[in-house]
């Protein structure tokens, strides 16, 4: 199936490797489903055959416009009260139980806390589900794929500072400059409680400023290695002395700030709003924040294939004109990204490896399987290497190669067969018959698109990979055979199939 077609010149398309010039080729079902995918978590075969229908430019509005679309709430359950500060009050009754030994007192005082750090964890996982099934339900794609990158670019653990609130109401802050603007988001981070505990800014101060937070704004927010020097970082911290937060909000406390004058990047700067003015007046951020927009949703750079690295760099350069042309807003850029021609070229369609995210959200998405246990897939997805809000360290997530090893291969199928069949390694899902995964429902939807022909392997084939011929396919067809007697493939037999290709190697890539 076609669905709509749009045409363009296109500089450059023959080689395979396309350019940063609009599409000038078909926009049917193959480039419909990419852009669902790289630009979101995919879509259902009628979600595909609906935005190709609709023709490229208006798909790409649909997807990047968003504002327009009703979008998801916070958790109603969320607290910012569990983990506050104790009163003057509360430490002057602990230094009176210390003084008299009161060891009871003390006690009581000591299991308040573990209380209240366990009705803590208790609602970060809470926090998770609720995200996780945000990403399921939302009719805002890709605000939800941005909010993902930007929790791994500015990446921030509970597990160091232990405060889910601070959590959560980071992750609404990248949502709210998901597609927006950078600069904007980058004089957020240096005010959000979340990232200035876990870059220890709180605890920095006039007389002995901390480097963390300043030489990281640049190393790995927006510059990158070589575009500073160490005189850089030790002058932006003293910008940042009096940063810090009180409570949830976050908090300027004059009397900690270094007043002297200072120079960063060849600036003079006085706070913390002066250093991001000189780390974006820099061309070499947008360069850096459109590498990494080109990583995300594109591919891998670099990639040490010349050929591929240099148009890779070409549009990167493109990319980083249209950022500074913009002032930094990231709407237009990924709106010209994604009409690219070099965004649908040969080389880059399915050569991304999911993101264990990806890979969960896009299968209840595009397969429409029952979400099932959302604990047990945040479960699923730390043993493959992304669990949500627990980022690695300060760089994020690797991605690419590093999702794919022995032991994360082995929990990624167990996710797909959880997901398709109800199954688990140990016991079976309580729900697994009362909410059956369909997958009769996918084969209709192929067959009615006419991409199958009646062959339900076929049709399995295209609704999960986007292809048929592939090598696979005999040994699929001879499957289910065997397993129908030659006759009509039956809901066991599919349900089997679908568990199979989910095996596949090329099921890892979008």
């Amino acid at each position: 199936m076609s669905g709509g077609t749009t045409r363009r010149k296109d500089p450059g398309g023959n080689s395979g490797l396309g350019s940063f010039e609009p599409h000038g080729g078909d926009f049917g079902f193959a480039e419909a489903r990419h852009l669902l995918w790289r630009a979101g978590f995919g879509g259902s075969a009628a979600q595909v055959a609906l935005i190709a229908g609709w023709g490229l430019e208006r798909a790409v509005e649909h997807l990047v416009g968003y504002g327009g679309v009703e979008a998801g709430t916070r958790p109603a359950e969320a607290r910012g009260d569990i983990k506050r500060e104790r009163t003057a009050e509360e430490r002057r009754a602990e230094r009176a139980a210390r003084q008299s030994r009161d060891e009871e007192s003390l006690a009581r005082i000591r299991l308040t806390i573990q209380q209240r750090e366990r009705d803590d964890r208790k609602q970060m996982s809470q926090v998770q589900r609720w995200w996780l099934a945000r990403m399921i339900e939302t009719a805002r794609p890709l605000e939800e794929k941005l909010t993902l990158l930007w929790h791994g670019h500015f990446a921030t653990s509970y597990r160091t500072i232990e405060n889910s609130y601070h959590m959560l109401r980071q992750n609404e802050m990248f949502r709210s400059h998901a597609a927006g603007n950078f600069g904007q988001m980058l004089f957020a981070i240096i005010r959000d409680p979340a990232m200035l505990a876990y870059l220890n800014n709180n605890q920095s101060r006039r007389d002995r400023p901390n480097e963390n937070l300043a030489r990281e704004l640049m190393e790995l927010f927006s510059l990158g290695v070589g575009n500073y020097s160490e005189r850089d970082i030790k002058e932006g911290a003293r910008a940042l002395t009096g940063y810090t937060f009180v409570g949830n909000e976050f908090a300027f406390q004059a009397s900690n700030h270094d007043p002297n004058p200072k120079r960063v990047l060849g600036k003079a700067v006085s706070d913390g709003d002066d250093f991001v003015k000189a780390i974006l007046a820099k061309r070499e951020c947008a360069e850096f924040v459109c590498a990494k927009l080109y990583r995300y949703f594109v591919g891998d750079y670099p990639s040490g294939v010349a050929q591929a690295d240099e148009a890779a760099a070409g549009v990167i350069k493109e990319m980083s004109r249209e950022l500074l042309r913009a002032r930094y807003e990231l709407r237009p850029v990924l709106r010209r990204l994604f009409l690219s021609g070099h965004f649908y070229s040969a080389r880059v369609r399915g050569s991304q490896i999911k993101s264990p995210t990806q890979l969960v959200v896009g299968a209840v998405r595009s397969l429409n399987t029952p979400a099932r246990d959302l604990d047990v897939l945040s479960d699923a997805m730390d043993r493959m290497g992304q669990e949500l809000f627990y980022p690695p360290s300060v760089k994020g997530w690797d991605g690419g190669r590093s999702w794919i090893n022995t032991a994360t291969l082995y929990a990624r199928q167990n996710a797909m067969v959880y997901l398709i069949s109800g199954k688990r390694p140990v016991g079976r899902d309580a729900l697994a018959d009362a909410e059956p995964f369909r997958p009769e429902e996918l084969v209709k939807a192929a067959e009615a698109l006419g991409m199958s022909e009646g062959d339900a392997v076929a049709a399995l084939l295209m609704v999960m990979i986007g292809r048929a011929d592939i090598n696979e396919r005999g040994d699929l067809e001879e499957f289910a055979r065997r397993r129908s007697g030659g006759g009509r493939v039956d809901h066991a037999t599919l349900v089997e199939l679908a568990m199979l290709i989910a095996a596949l190697p090329r099921y890892q890539l979008c």
